[in-house]
This record gives C-alpha cells, sequence and structure tokens, in this order.
C-alpha cells in the first residue's frame, strides 16, 4: 500500500503533519491505522489553515512543482490530510516514490 492513489489529472497524497515542529521539511513515510502517511513537519501553529498551508508549501517544492498544484483535498481540522497535486501522474509518482 502507497501514501498516494493516482486520479486522471493528479495525485491525491496522504499526508500527517507536524505543526510547530523544530526542524521543518518531510520525514518520510510513516505508519498510520488506515495506511501509511507521508509526515510533514511545519513551524507554523495549526491556527486559520496555516499549518496546512505550509504543509501543501513544503510537498510542492520537495516535487519541484509551483505551490499554486497543491492543495487541501481532505482533513482541514485533522493532522492527518490528504492533499491534491496537481499535474501529470506519470511525472508526479516517480518523485513521490523518491520521497519515500
Amino acid at each position: 500500500m502507497t501514501f498516494w492513489r493516482t486520479e486522471p489529472d493528479a495525485v491525491l497524497v496522504r499526508v500527517k503533519v507536524q505543526p510547530k515542529a523544530r526542524r521543518r521539511g518531510l520525514g518520510g513515510v510513516k505508519p498510520a491505522a488506515d495506511g501509511p502517511r507521508l509526515a510533514i513537519a511545519v513551524a507554523e501553529a495549526p491556527e486559520d489553515g496555516r499549518a496546512t498551508r505550509a504543509a501543501c508549501d513544503a510537498l510542492a517544492e520537495a516535487l519541484g512543482i509551483a505551490a499554486s498544484a497543491v492543495a487541501l483535498a481532505q482533513g482541514a481540522a485533522s493532522r492527518e490530510k490528504t492533499l491534491r497535486v496537481a499535474g501529470d501522474p506519470a511525472i508526479l509518482v516517480p518523485r513521490l516514490e523518491a520521497l519515500a
């Protein structure tokens, strides 16, 4: 089981966000009750969606794509979220595999 799922024009990425972290960045794939998730640590507090936006930005930077291509798909009030990465799955999946 992987931490992403492809759609015709995007990839849905399951992440676990750690807000208010001392060290920012991606922390590899972590197990979760409902399957693996990509860990993303951000310095922002979980208020007004700031941590979510920072997680989207961090994933976009790691994938080498525009920040506007990554958006929240599910889990606004949860640490476990699904982010939608717009783009060609044939290009995005190898980049995601490299993050694991």
